[in-house]
């Protein structure tokens, strides 16, 4: 079983509401579930003029691969109503795939580790609270030590867990 680490986010309509939906919907089908971050709030990054995210990162157990894994969870978007308008768009859910296990992947469609995690509060806040020892693959420092050396200053607010 390979730990997969996805990053959920959302910032169109009733955002916890489809946050639970991709939840629900990665564990029916993509593996068990095994740990939660809470979520956090979060100011748009990119373009900043849009409605601010929820986000949070789940950590899974699966046997699937990785490119598996990017197919289902384009299909999950696009079940729960995704409709890729534009880069750094609002949108009513984005799951994103941040680490593999230790694996590194450099494919056309798919990067992994997520090419920017490391540049970004969003996805280190939450991050850290599950795995703040996982060791980047890539950058060879832990989520932790990449979140305090941090210069992202957009405010990440824990809501609940």
């Amino acid at each position: 079983m390979m730990n997969v680490f996805l990053l959920l986010g959302s910032n169109l309509g009733d955002r916890n509401a489809y946050m639970q939906q991709a939840v629900k919907a990665i564990e029916d089908e993509v593996g068990n579930i095994v740990k939660t971050s809470s979520v956090y709030e979060t100011q748009a990054w990119g373009k900043t003029n849009f409605p601010d995210y929820l986000n949070q990162v789940v950590l899974l157990q699966t046997d699937l691969p990785a490119q598996t894994i990017l197919q289902k969870i384009l299909h999950i978007e696009w079940t729960i109503g995704r409709v890729r308008e534009e880069k750094w768009g609002p949108r009513i859910i984005d799951i994103d795939i941040l680490f593999y296990g230790d694996e590194i992947i450099n494919e056309p469609l798919l990067k992994v580790p997520h090419p920017e995690l490391h540049n970004r509060r969003f996805t280190l806040e939450p991050l850290a609270e599950i795995a703040p020892d996982m060791v980047h693959p890539v950058l060879h420092k832990t989520v932790l030590q990449l979140k305090n050396e941090l210069s992202d200053n957009l405010i990440v607010k824990k809501l609940y867990f």
